[in-house]
């Protein structure tokens, strides 16, 4: 374990303050996605117009969400960024209404003024990819308003992460990495109860360096924080879907894949899935839920041939 990841004063197994009435504490949370963009890799400019996320995210609680994601601006590889105006502009009002209607909303941006006018807004977490990189503000925006906040492993922006994906052992370095961000919360007044940890997934990780977060996704779960997934549609199931020819599976395609993925994470003690397609999600949650009621275990590459390590389930879920 990384020095300093153990929480102080851990948030407990139903999950990061002012979420833990979500949910049954028995399964992992499912986060929805509201894209207000016009270029996301996989469902830009569908949900553009604030009439059309509001009414996106009402389906996706209709679905079982427990949680919406609302961002104004893609990370997609190579994305460009957004001016701060526009970003406002695209999150806020759809915010305003989803909050209005009872859900619980999550804020995607690296931004501290947007997580701030979100938050006023009604969001009640903060999703920054960044995990406080990109914007110095924000672990103080998040310790005055004392909400949860999703610190995610990153190695710079859109434009230039590919370049980052370069690991001795991705696990190991990216607990490490995260560490070095817990510590620098604690040091800016973030309480460890309002912290969940993300291994960010197609981040700074274009292809093979995600699988061993996968397959070992339990050790991170056991630094004990809350751990947030979110591998819906990304490009290494892609690559993993790949036709004969190379070319790789639309995003559209790899929602059977995510599925797989939720299921296995949610048994191994994930928190939440982050996902675009809301009721597979759900129903593979539920396998994960049943399997580990009935004493399911899962065998990574760390406990084959050895003796195995009990699941976590849903105990850090909410």
């Amino acid at each position: 374990m990384p020095s300093g990841l153990r929480p102080v004063a851990p948030g407990g197994p139903l999950g990061p303050v002012g979420l833990r009435h979500l949910g049954d504490g028995r399964r992992a949370l499912v986060m929805g996605v509201v894209n207000v963009t016009p270029d996301s890799f996989s469902d830009g400019g569908r949900w553009f117009e604030p009439s059309a996320a509001v009414a996106h995210g009402r389906s996706l609680l209709d679905e079982g969400a427990d949680i919406l994601d609302v961002g104004g601006e893609s990370t997609r590889p190579g994305a460009a960024r957004v001016p701060v105006d526009e970003e406002l502009r695209r999150v806020v009002p759809v915010i305003e209404a989803l909050a209005r209607a009872g859900a619980a909303v999550s804020v995607d941006t690296t931004r501290a003024l947007v997580a701030r006018r979100a938050l006023d807004a009604g969001a009640v977490l903060v999703n920054d990819v960044s995990g406080g990189l990109a914007d110095e503000e924000m672990y103080a925006v998040v310790a005055e308003a004392g909400v949860a906040y999703v610190t995610m492993h990153w190695r710079g922006h859109a434009d230039v992460m590919d370049a980052n994906d370069v690991y001795g052992d991705v696990v190991a370095d990216v607990r490490r990495e995260l560490a070095a961000r817990v510590e620098a919360m604690r040091a800016a007044g973030v309480r460890d109860e309002q912290v969940v940890l993300d291994p960010g997934l197609g981040f700074a990780k274009a292809g093979a360096s995600n699988w061993p977060l996968l397959a070992r996704i339990g050790e991170l779960v056991g630094d004990g924080f809350p751990v947030l997934v979110g591998a819906s549609r990304k490009r290494f199931l892609g690559h993993l879907l790949a036709a004969p020819d190379g070319a790789l599976a639309p995003p559209l395609d790899r929602d059977e894949a995510t599925h797989a993925i939720s299921a296995l994470v949610a048994a191994a003690g994930a928190w939440a899935v982050r996902v675009h397609d809301v009721r597979g999600t759900v129903h593979a949650v539920r396998v994960a839920t049943a399997w580990h009621g009935a004493g399911g275990r899962i065998c990574t590459d760390r406990t084959a041939g050895r003796d195995e390590a009990p699941v976590a389930g849903g105990t850090a879920s909410e």
